[in-house]
């Protein structure tokens, strides 16, 4: 039997927070100082990432451990926050947009979706795939100008990429070169790469958490009443984020990789296009290439994905609006 929206608020209601009860303004300040720690704690395995996905074929480093490695030989542990500062900057206000649309739409998609009177899950999963692809539509107009200046810091002097003084300098020369349209390169593959991935991760997180609510119990059919506890709450919102993290990752790795490696080309007159990245990378690698960076991707978009749902859940909690 399907689920009335009705029962799919009350059976769910318990663990989750509607847009409409939080407090906006300390939402938006609480979030910002939560998020940067988030990042903070995280950010090194961006940048292993990103050295994996651009190194060239005579580089020895091909392993994560590698990599990490080299960088705190050469540059001590403030190499593995290389851009951060770029990231920071721009976060606050990418994250405001992202969290912001995906609340909003979430919203509207779930009504879109109630009539068709589907399973719970397969709800969750429709819906929050829907606010996820357009939340991450909306933040990639300040989020690539951004991970295009960050990248070519993190691997600046790694593997024959130009040295810069900062992200002003990565900034100012990019423009000088190709105009604003240069920070926004590679600007289709980032929207073909964090949209997708992004519907993937939301839709995963949503429909897994009813999937495993039902099973310890929770579910539209069973007779539980009592709300479960805080712990059991943190437990399947942790587990929903590293189920999300191994889907999206597993999915969206090959077009990361080639936005990737697109964005952090130097400043030659001739770049190569996204298709002739794919062509160096199967001639260097077969198609495995497309996969470099697949086990710090895996492990970024798990640790980042359950650090940020949980740290979300935990702001949606602080800054609830009391009835």
């Amino acid at each position: 039997m399907n689920t009335p929206p009705s029962s799919r608020v009350a059976s769910f209601g318990q663990t989750e927070i509607n847009w409409d009860k939080l407090d906006k303004r300390r939402f938006y300040v609480n979030g910002a100082g939560l998020f940067t720690g988030v990042t903070v704690a995280l950010y090194p395995v961006s940048v292993v990432k990103t050295r994996l996905q651009v190194a060239s074929k005579d580089i020895a480093e091909k392993s994560a451990f590698s990599v990490i490695k080299g960088i705190l030989k050469n540059d001590g542990v403030p190499g593995l926050y290389r851009g951060f500062g770029t990231v920071i900057t721009g976060a606050v206000p990418a994250r405001i947009i992202f969290l912001t649309a995906l609340e909003t739409t979430k919203i509207s998609a779930f009504k879109l979706v109630a009539p068709l009177e589907l399973s719970e899950p397969t709800q969750a999963a429709i819906a929050n795939g829907i606010a996820g692809m357009t939340a991450s539509l909306f933040s990639q107009a300040v989020f690539v100008p951004i991970d295009v200046v960050s990248q070519k810091l993190m691997v600046q002097g790694y593997s024959g990429h130009t040295k810069y003084t900062g992200g002003i300098d990565v900034a100012t020369k990019i423009i000088k070169s190709y105009g604003v349209r240069g920070l926004y390169r590679g600007f289709g593959l980032s929207v073909m790469t964090y949209s997708p991935s992004s519907a993937a991760w939301w839709a995963s997180y949503g429909s897994s958490q009813r999937v495993i609510w039902r099973l310890l119990g929770y579910g539209n059919d069973s007779k539980a009443t009592a709300a479960p506890s805080q712990s059991k709450i943190v437990l399947v919102q942790a587990l929903g984020g590293i189920i999300a993290g191994a889907t999206a990752s597993s999915i969206t790795t090959p077009l990361d990789t080639i936005k990737t490696r697109l964005q952090v080309m130097g400043h030659q007159e001739n770049r190569p296009s996204a298709k002739k990245v794919v062509k160096d990378l199967i001639a260097q690698d077969g198609w495995k290439g497309f996969y470099r960076g697949l086990g710090p991707r895996f492990f970024s978009m798990s640790a980042w994905g359950t650090s940020m749902i949980l740290t979300y859940e935990y702001l949606k909690r602080l800054c609830a609006i009391e009835d």
